[in-house]
């Protein structure tokens, strides 16, 4: 999963460096993610992990760091397992 947030990171993400120099907890807005970049990627993570981000997390602490990002995807797809099940 952390393998295709980063790959999401760096199509969407508009960073001014490369994903891969980053740590899991590096601060995105501090490397160039714009509150617009950061609502594409969740587009893109929202279509790549058939999950819906609710309203409470479109915020910026979600999207403050790789761990983050995937801290919110686990919930996601947790709540979506257990309405499935």
């Amino acid at each position: 999963m952390m393998n295709t947030i980063r790959r999401l990171l760096q199509e969407h993400g508009r960073l001014h460096m490369p994903v891969a120099q980053l740590s899991d907890f590096d601060d995105l807005y501090g490397a160039g993610l714009t509150p617009f970049a950061a609502i594409r990627t969740m587009l893109a993570l929202e279509e790549a992990f058939d999950v819906e981000f609710p309203v409470a997390m479109l915020r910026r602490q979600s999207f403050a760091s790789i761990n983050a990002v995937g801290d919110c995807v686990n919930q996601l797809l947790a709540s979506t397992e257990r309405r499935a099940a």
